[in-house]
């Protein structure tokens, strides 16, 4: 037991005494633990913050009536409410539609709120809001694009009333999500629009000197019989309504950061890796000691208990720091973005997940130090007296291993073609890509289980191949390709830690440009142009007269494109229901780049050809290259399918040649068109808006596409962006992981380098050699992560169905390739300085 605590001693004593070499060893767990802590930081104030922005149900509201989907609350139970003592305000939520008359297609959404008060969710910023019958407030966007400010007047048809309604503006609010068209009143006047007396729900604050319990229950007894049907309606605590809500934002909130947490799993896993490396080149060099601990009587199992001991310290270091780090930005940044303008909530104190966190990064040490320590413990005493290099250079791996690498290989390719066979045909229906996702991630794990294990026979012929520019540059790359290749264990540990960051990074690249591919093909149906002008239904619903030239002559908008569309239109023979065809021209359009066809190709439409909405064509069971008739009253066209489309644009079935749409009898007059932005801004596309109703004189509909595209291309921007920064925390451990290993190797090797001063290398020359070895770990890696990524991620694109198109973004891809290298190469900088500095008979010296 003595022996034993002395060796336990004596390896603690010396970590204690080296706290910078400790933290150095543990840089890689103390950014996965800042990384683990930090994300449960973010996910509270997301939380937070979304409830306080979002929520439904004010803070005030002391009870809610009818809260929830299927609402009983009626006006009657509002009133109710009003008369109960104690209650000092009650509030009824309800929204109807209306239409603007003369302005088809054109409304407001109306919406209740008392407008000042503790229950208000707006705020009046010019003029005052409605307190009389036929008075509105209307937010900002409205009241800019529907040309409603304070004083003006708007009928409205809710479908109640058999004439419009006449309604005034009394002001322009501040509102939560100020979308087009949202007006607010008070609950009485918004009810009275709608024509019943149901409500979403009924908001109830007490009075301040109110007895909360005894309001509640007269409130209990007033509401019998006033809910729908003559029921009670529901009540339940503000509390209980905001927690209902609270779930159903925070299972969004929770169900982003459960895909944030695979990437902060995958994290941790690059910092174990890149742990157990660290450990195995610190035993290596320390052979001599522990030699001389065995000479004196330490058998191995004090020899790992004392290294596994040592390795639990440097995780509990690590965890702490990581940990207050995480809490030291998590705290601060709330400060610094409500500074800035930003609502951003302050996050609670999860004591009990810091804790986990740090006990989590002592496992994850002590799983990192497991199987060096087991080897470094079986040297015996003699051999451990060699040099630190000679032990570190080993290459090669045993039987069990190759073993095991080799059945990874043979599982994840079984499993790989096992997808293969089961990919998706074109517009395939229903297809449900789980079952082979999970057959890909499985598939995956196991191929980069087979790299961990068979990395050092892999870096070798790797190696000759992306090393062999270095060769031809002289003395310096033929040194760094061989210091690389001459520790193959080395390499392939801090390689493959690199090799997953890049894996995920090209793969989410990949999915990422697919995905905004598809997005973009989509949006193209959606909103092909900027703007879309259509005819009024209430005239003949063709555009005025000269309306097409007067829009092309505007100095605002550009890439006018006019179009016919017309309904009734079926395929003769087929069992679909009557569709539109139109004659627009895509190739006309901005937008024309991004429309990708189903099957077949856009550039064959012309005279006799038409492009057809996937779903029309499977109906029909017609391909392309093969003919249909389209009908329209009494006259039939027979024409050649050119290609279908997942989203026709202008809500077409059909896209025809104008000479076809003329022998369908179509007029020549135009009934829609599109154009764009010269420039685009919330103020231009106002602008714009106002524009085209004046000179379409009332008998336009205008629809101002570029939000619907701004909204839906914004958001998928967000998502990739949050992707790839996640992504990059793998990244970053496995460069840090690079750095930790160059710092440590020229230690090790710290002989190898005088003998190279000594023979003639300069210290510029030798700082190079070092750096661009470290460089070369991030190549090796970013060429295996490729070699895994590029494969996988088609494959995992083409089990998604949906026709989503493979894009391969060479250009980024390349870019990561290079970033990487130089980013490690960086971080060899300073140990290859630090070595260049050590004088060649300090270093021939060392370890004698």
């Amino acid at each position: 037991m003595s022996r034993r605590n002395t060796v336990l001693r004596t390896q603690l004593r010396a970590a204690t005494r080296r706290p910078a070499r400790l933290l150095l060893m543990g840089l890689a767990m103390i950014i996965a633990a800042f990384v683990v802590f930090g994300t449960v930081l973010a996910e509270e104030i997301a939380e937070r913050t979304v409830l306080s922005s979002l929520s439904g149900t004010p803070e005030a509201a002391d009870v809610v009536i009818g809260a929830g989907m299927e609402s009983d609350a009626t006006t009657r139970a509002l009133d109710a409410a009003r008369r109960v003592p104690g209650v000092a305000e009650a509030v009824g939520r309800v929204d109807v539609y209306a239409e603007i008359d003369g302005q088809p297609g054109t409304g407001i959404s109306l919406l209740a709120d008392p407008g000042t008060g503790p229950l208000a969710t707006v705020r009046v910023l010019r003029g005052g809001y409605p307190d009389a019958p036929g008075e509105i407030a209307v937010s900002e966007r409205t009241a800019d694009r529907l040309d409603l400010p304070v004083g003006a007047t708007v009928r409205v048809s809710t479908g109640v009333a058999e004439q419009p309604v006449t309604l005034t503006v009394t002001g322009v609010l501040a509102v939560p999500d100020d979308t087009d068209g949202l007006a607010y009143s008070r609950d009485s006047e918004v009810s009275r629009l709608a024509g019943h007396d149901s409500l979403m729900q009924v908001e109830v604050r007490f009075a301040s000197d109110a007895d909360p319990d005894a309001v509640r229950a007269a409130l209990d007894r007033a509401l019998v019989g006033t809910g729908e049907g003559s029921g009670t309606p529901l009540l339940s605590s503000g509390e209980e309504a905001r927690f209902a809500e609270a779930e159903a934002v925070s299972e969004r909130v929770r169900d982003l950061f459960a895909v944030i947490a695979m990437f902060v799993a995958t994290a941790v896993v690059a910092a174990t890796l890149v742990a157990t490396s660290t450990f195995r080149i610190v035993f290596a060099q320390r052979m001599r000691q522990l030699a001389l601990l065995r000479a004196v009587g330490a058998d191995r199992s004090h020899l790992f208990r004392a290294l596994a001991a040592e390795g639990a310290l440097t995780g509990l270091v690590a965890g702490a720091t990581g940990v207050l780090a995480a809490a030291g930005v998590g705290y601060a940044l709330p400060l610094v973005l409500r500074g800035l303008g930003r609502e951003v909530a302050t996050p609670g104190r999860p004591v009990g997940a810091a804790v986990a966190v740090v006990l989590g990064t002592v496992l994850v040490a002590v799983l990192a130090v497991t199987a060096p320590a087991i080897t470094a413990a079986r040297v015996a005493p003699l051999e451990a007296l060699r040099t630190a290099s000679t032990t570190a250079a080993q290459g090669g791996i045993n039987r069990l291993r190759a073993a095991v690498g080799i059945l990874g290989v043979v599982g994840a390719a079984s499993m790989f073609l096992a997808v293969l066979r089961q990919l998706p045909g074109p517009g395939s229906d229903g297809h449900d890509p789980t079952r082979l996702l999970l057959l890909i991630v499985a598939s995956g794990t196991l191929a980069y289980g087979a790299l961990v294990a068979l990395g050092p026979v892999l870096v070798r012929p790797v190696l000759a191949t992306v090393g062999w520019p270095l060769r031809r540059l002289g003395p310096v790359g033929r040194l760094a390709v061989g210091g690389v290749g001459g520790a193959p264990r080395r390499a392939a540990a801090v390689s493959v830690v690199v090799a997953l960051g890049v894996t995920l990074i090209a793969g989410a690249l990949v999915g990422s440009a697919s995905l905004s591919a598809l997005s973009k093909r989509e949006l193209a149906g959606m909103a092909p142009g900027d703007l879309q002008v259509t005819a009024s239904p209430d005239g003949n619903g063709l555009l005025p007269g000269g309306f097409v030239e007067r829009v092309r002559a505007e100095q605002n908008l550009t890439t006018v494109v006019p179009y016919r569309g017309v309904s009734g239109v079926t395929v003769a023979g087929g069992q679909v229901e009557e569709m539109i065809a139109a004659d627009l021209d895509l190739r006309q359009l901005s937008t024309w780049e991004d429309f990708g066809a189903v099957s077949g190709s856009l550039d064959d439409l012309g005279p006799g050809r038409v492009v057809l909405l996937s779903y029309y064509a499977e109906a029909v069971g017609v391909r392309p290259g093969e003919t249909l008739t389209l009908t329209r009253g009494g006259r039939a066209v027979e024409l050649r399918l050119a290609a279908t489309l997942d989203n026709t644009p202008v809500d077409a079935g059909v896209l025809l040649h104008p000479t076809d749409l003329d022998r369908l009898g179509v007029p020549a007059q135009p009934t829609g068109l599109l154009a764009d932005l010269v420039t685009d801004g919330e103020d231009d596309r106002t602008a714009a808006l106002k524009t085209l109703r004046t000179l379409g004189a009332g008998g336009v509909t205008v629809q101002v596409l570029a939000d619907v595209r701004e909204d839906v291309g914004g958001d998928l921007t967000q998502i990739f962006g949050v992707m790839l920064a996640l992504l990059g925390l793998t990244v970053i451990v496995s460069v840090v992981g690079v750095g930790t290993t160059t710092a440590l190797s020229v230690v090790e090797r710290i002989r190898e380098s005088g003998l190279l001063r000594a023979v003639g290398m300069s210290r510029n020359r030798l700082r190079a050699m070092l750096t661009v070895e470290a460089g070369l770990y991030g190549l090796l890696g970013a060429v295996i992560g490729l070699g895994l990524a590029l494969p996988y991620a088609w494959l995992t694109m083409a089990a998604l169905g949906g026709n989503v198109p493979v894009e391969f973004p060479a250009g980024r891809l390349a870019l990561v390739v290079l970033v990487l290298a130089a980013a490690t190469a960086l971080a060899g900088l300073l140990p290859a300085r630090r070595a260049a500095r050590v004088s060649p008979v300090a270093a021939l010296g060392e370890g004698d």
